[in-house]
């Protein structure tokens, strides 16, 4: 079961109390998932399609609760995905063109609306139960162990509009794409996308992205701290190399003894110990030294190799 699967699936398992609510829900599904026929004058027939079987469940249990509406449930495999395809068709009946007045498909005229009815997200949590909706109708959500990715689905860009408006009156900044003819509502990053969870109600869900995104974010950490080292050790390393040659310019060029001691003393250390810090030379002197006063002595040598190899002193 793929990540989106398993988030519809706890969604589903949400009960609502408040009739307004369930309509909410029920009307996102249907204006997300549904396809309306017109059959006649006031006559229609709604069907709607999902890949999940406990939203078709759910889609059904609201349609029959609320509306006391008479479904037909068809159930197609598909080969090539090797899922089941579950449309559920609503009838014409005497019922269903207040039903769908009321779930914001058609106004008051019975003409189709594009967008999301003002009135049945008016209460926050008939909000939050329209985005649970949508989301059970064509929402998706990438496994956190990947890219941290989630959408929503709108056939127009009044409806996506909607959308993100709505999720923004909760503290999500959504942004729409176009793809295929449809759009989407999309959120990028951990954060949004674990508001969004909570708000509907996929605690599990939540509780699971949250774990990966403390795992990716300690070993973010780890690999930044290990680049860091990793870098620090190249850059030391690369140092001494230079220290050890503008000692052995010197002793070529004019031989070690005639250093003076504190400076011969240095050299004699470095070479003695190539692969060591300044910090740790320093400690290895006697007296021990300070990690400038290495720093300054390597630099008097380095200043006297260039010197020798200039032919000048």
């Amino acid at each position: 079961m793929s990540f989106t699967a398993e988030v519809k699936d706890e969604l589903s398992r949400i009960e609502l109390k408040r009739q307004c609510c369930l309509k909410a829900e029920l009307a996102a599904l249907v204006r997300v998932e549904g396809t309306l026929h017109i059959t006649g004058k006031e006559r229609y027939r709604l069907e709607i399609a999902t890949e999940t079987a406990p939203v078709a469940r759910k889609t059904i249990k609201l349609l029959h609760g609320i509306y006391d509406l008479k479904t037909e449930l068809t159930v197609r495999r598909s080969v090539l995905h090797k899922t089941n395809n579950y449309l559920i068709t609503v009838v014409s009946q005497a019922r269903l063109p207040q039903a769908l007045n009321e779930l914001g498909v058609l106004d008051d005229t019975l003409s189709l609306t594009y967008g999301i009815l003002p009135r049945l997200v008016r209460r926050d949590c008939c909000a939050i139960s329209y985005l649970r909706g949508a989301f059970l109708g064509g929402g998706f959500v990438a496994d956190p162990h990947g890219d941290f990715h989630f959408e929503l689905t709108a056939e127009t860009e009044q409806m996506a509009d909607d959308l993100v408006r709505l999720m923004a009156r909760f503290g999500m900044h959504a942004k729409t794409t176009r793809r295929r003819g449809q759009y989407s509502v999309y959120l990028k990053g951990a954060e949004p996308i674990v508001t969004f969870l909570a708000l509907v109600g996929a605690h599990r869900a939540l509780l699971r992205t949250e774990d990966v995104r403390i795992v990716k974010s300690m070993r973010n950490e780890v690999n930044r701290l290990v680049n860091a080292e990793t870098a620090n050790l190249q850059k030391s390393a690369e140092a001494a190399i230079a220290q050890i040659e503008a000692i052995r310019v010197l002793e070529q060029t004019r031989g070690l003894e005639s250093l003076p001691p504190a400076l011969r003393e240095l050299a004699a250390l470095r070479l003695e110990h190539p692969d060591v810090s300044l910090r740790e030379l320093g400690e290895l002197a006697d007296p021990p030294l300070s990690k400038s006063a290495v720093y300054h002595r390597i630099r008097r040598i380095e200043e006297l190799a260039v010197r020798g190899t200039s032919g000048d002193g």
